[in-house]
C-alpha cells in the first residue's frame, strides 16, 4: 500500500515551515508514502521555502496550481498521486505524530469512504484564543458532531479527510467551480451515494484559527458565500456548522 498526502497552499510563508515539520514528524515506519503540495504561485516566499525543502526531503513534491483555488490544486495533486489511500492535509493545522497511522487504522476498521478527526484548535494570543472559543461554541457549531472531540461514528463531514482512491473514483474529485466549501460538498456526494464519512477521536488534528478580525471576517464571508453555491447545486446545505474552515486555509 502507498499513502499519498496532498495539500494546497498559497502565500503561507508564516505557516509552511510548521506544517511541513508536522507532516515530516509522522510515524510512517514501514509504510511507503509521499507528500504532494500544490502551490498557488505565491509572491511571499512560500514557493522558495517549498523548493528548498524538496531538496532536503525526497518524499516531498511541489507542483504548480496556476488557477490558485484550493479545488484545482487538490485535484492536480490527487491526479499526480501514486497512493492507494489519499490523505488531505492543511497548512494551518498541526497533526499528532500518529495522525496518518490512525487514519489508516480507522479507514480499515470501519470500511468508511472517508475518515477524519474532530475539529480541534490551538491558538496563540488572546484574540486567537477567543476566535477558537467561538469555533467551539454551540452557537457557532450548530450542534455538528465533528465539534465533539469524543464522538466516534458517522458524521456529515470531517476536517480534511482520508479516502481510498477507489472512493474518489466513484464519487469524483473536488468540484473546481467552488472556490470554497469543496470538502463539505465532496462529503455530501459521498453520503448521497450511500457511502459513509466517519469521525474518530483517535485521529487528532489541531487547526490554528485566524488571529486578526479582518482576516477572520474575510474568511467567514467566503465560506458563507460558497455554502450558498453548494445549496444551489444539491438543494440542501452540506453541513450545519458555519464557522469551521473549509478547503484550504490560505489567502485565496
Amino acid at each position: 500500500m502507498i499513502v499519498s498526502v496532498v495539500a494546497t497552499v498559497r502565500r503561507e510563508r508564516a505557516a509552511i515551515e510548521r506544517f511541513l515539520a508536522s507532516v515530516a514528524a509522522q510515524d510512517m515506519a514501514g509504510v511507503e508514502w509521499e507528500v504532494i503540495v500544490a502551490e498557488g504561485l505565491s509572491d511571499d516566499g512560500t514557493r522558495e521555502i517549498l523548493d528548498r525543502r524538496t531538496r532536503e526531503w525526497p518524499l516531498l513534491t511541489v507542483i504548480d496550481n496556476p488557477r490558485r483555488i484550493p479545488a484545482t490544486g487538490l485535484n492536480a495533486a490527487i491526479r499526480r498521486a501514486r497512493g492507494d489511500v489519499i490523505v488531505r492535509m492543511d497548512a494551518h493545522t498541526e497533526y499528532a505524530p500518529d495522525y496518518l497511522r490512525e487514519c489508516l487504522a480507522v479507514l480499515e476498521r470501519t470500511g468508511a469512504d472517508n475518515v477524519g478527526g474532530p475539529a480541534q484548535t490551538r491558538a496563540d494570543g488572546w484574540l486567537a484564543r477567543a476566535i477558537a472559543a467561538a469555533f467551539h461554541s454551540p452557537f457557532a457549531s450548530g450542534g455538528a458532531k465533528f465539534h465533539d472531540p469524543e464522538h466516534e461514528g458517522p458524521v456529515d463531514t470531517v476536517p480534511y479527510g482520508c479516502w481510498r482512491g477507489r472512493s474518489l473514483e466513484r464519487v469524483g474529485l473536488f468540484d473546481e467551480t467552488l472556490a470554497h466549501n469543496q470538502d463539505d460538498e465532496l462529503n455530501l456526494r459521498i453520503v448521497h451515494s450511500g457511502g459513509r464519512v466517519w469521525q474518530s477521536p483517535r485521529i487528532r488534528p489541531w487547526y490554528r484559527p485566524r488571529a486578526k478580525l479582518r482576516s477572520l471576517f474575510a474568511q467567514q464571508f467566503q465560506y458563507g458565500f460558497w455554502k450558498v453555491a453548494v445549496i444551489r447545486k444539491h438543494g440542501r446545505p452540506p453541513s450545519c456548522s458555519p464557522l469551521w474552515p473549509r478547503s484550504g486555509a490560505g489567502r485565496w
